[in-house]
């Protein structure tokens, strides 16, 4: 039996309650973690031993939701029109990329979201994903990156009739259900798989009833949730009481899209009713604080009375350090209650939804969990206690003292090391996105 371990570091909880036991070796078999203790490499005499001493060990962060498809969209430099307003936004900027993706560009994207991921401490990524020119085999091209990385997640595609109707609907629905069979077969033949399969929807606007029909008989062959976009803005909410005389959670919920495998996205406009039908169903909810605020469409005020919040990014990185400071420091500025502990359990709680989907424990360090753990080089000019783990994480930590990642008990990055050719990657990653870049050019807003 193979067995590694991490030793003589500080073992850091970051599910209440928080705690950090020092001098700790952590024992890990194949993916899953067997013991925890001090002086435990003498039992294991065949083990490959990593040196934590002065480290910390925590377990692997979660990016709840993310757009693999933007990967390649940084710094891109294409003419727009007018961007006042969300749709125009939409129009004139990301539905143009997404049209512009191709099997290449999307394989680089992949690459380039995992490896920044796992650099910044992120060990599982939930993608959410739409190339309207390359729909079928897009999801295992996403699911090709992340494996060759060594990154956990899942992804899914945005089901929509924006661009062409009820066959693109079609598409959408046979591209979900085709990825959610080919990991069922994965699993079936004995394996564990790295990346999971969820039932994607653009958001309710952009999705005809003919459609969520579609994804209720996706959910019900593939034993799988949805992941959807809702109320990131007033027009998904005017439109559903405009066209379909209904609350957008009532109109889910009238299709039988709502359990507790679901996950819904942003939620800044849910009323109050809404939120009540969403913890009654067990429905998670993804918050994503600096893409409302890159995209202007307000603040979620009422993300506290979410009974399961986690965090996420909406395309914008995989860096969760990064993302946790803006979601704590937005919130007091709009006069939130909470603190660094509570959205510290935000984000771990993300590990919640793993446990749904992979059906194994994640997110403490402790025999029988999974071995998906970041080990963060941090040095600390204050005492680092059980009762300041959240502060020290929110104010001190950042992706810079990430110095080793491990996911399913493998080492993906040791000392900011990846056994990959990142000049490689990285160069024709480049080479990709001018290639879309000119392409977004050639594409009008519609």
């Amino acid at each position: 039996m193979a067995y590694t371990i991490l030793k003589n570091g500080s073992v850091v909880q970051t599910i209440p309650p928080y705690k950090v036991s020092s001098g700790m070796d952590v024992v890990i078999q194949d993916d899953l973690i067997v013991e925890v203790g001090k002086n435990l490499s003498s039992k294991y005499q065949t083990a490959i031993v990593y040196d934590m001493s002065g480290k910390l060990i925590l377990p692997g962060m979660v990016c709840s939701h993310h757009h693999y498809y933007s990967g390649l969209s940084r710094g891109m430099l294409v003419n727009s029109g007018p961007q006042t307003d969300f749709i125009q936004i939409l129009k004139e900027w990301w539905w143009r990329v997404d049209r512009a993706l191709d099997e290449e560009a999307l394989y680089y994207s992949s690459l380039i979201c995992s490896i920044d991921a796992i650099a910044a401490g992120t060990t599982t990524c939930i993608d959410h994903h739409a190339s309207p020119s390359f729909i079928e085999g897009s999801l295992e091209t996403i699911a090709k990156g992340m494996r060759e990385v060594g990154l956990r997640g899942a992804t899914c595609y945005e089901v929509t009739n924006r661009n062409g109707g009820l066959d693109e609907v079609k598409k959408g629905v046979k591209e979900n259900i085709a990825f959610a069979k080919s990991v069922d077969k994965e699993r079936n033949s004995g394996k564990k798989p790295l990346v999971e399969a969820m039932i994607g929807g653009h958001a309710p606007f952009t999705i005809c009833n003919d459609g969520l029909e579609l994804m209720k008989q996706a959910v019900d062959e593939t034993h799988r949730g949805i992941h959807l976009h809702v109320a990131e803005d007033k027009y998904d909410v005017t439109h559903s009481h405009h066209m379909y005389h209904q609350d957008i959670i009532d109109r889910l919920d009238s299709f039988g899209l709502l359990s507790d495998s679901s996950l819904l996205v942003h939620g800044l406009y849910l009323n109050d009713h809404e939120i009540e039908k969403m913890n009654e169903r067990g429905v998670f909810l993804a918050h994503n604080p600096r893409s409302n605020m890159n995209n202007g469409v307000g603040y979620f005020s009422k993300l506290q009375d979410v009974n399961k919040l986690l965090l996420g990014t909406d395309g914008c990185g995989g860096n969760m350090f990064e993302e946790i400071k803006l979601a704590f420091f937005k919130h007091k500025d709009n006069g939130g209650s909470w603190w660094p502990s509570d959205f510290v359990e935000v984000l771990s709680r993300g590990n919640s939804l793993l446990e749904k989907y992979f059906g194994e424990q994640f997110g403490i360090i402790a025999p029988g969990y999974k071995a998906d753990i970041t080990v963060v080089d941090y040095h600390s000019p204050t005492p680092f206690v059980d009762d300041n783990i959240a502060t020290h994480i929110v104010w001190g930590m950042s992706s810079n003292a990430v110095e080793s990642v491990m996911v399913e008990g493998k080492m993906v990055m040791h000392k900011r090391e990846f056994n990959l050719d990142l000049e490689m990657i990285y160069a024709k990653a480049a080479e990709s996105a001018k290639k879309v870049w000119k392409k977004v050019d050639t594409l009008s807003a519609h």
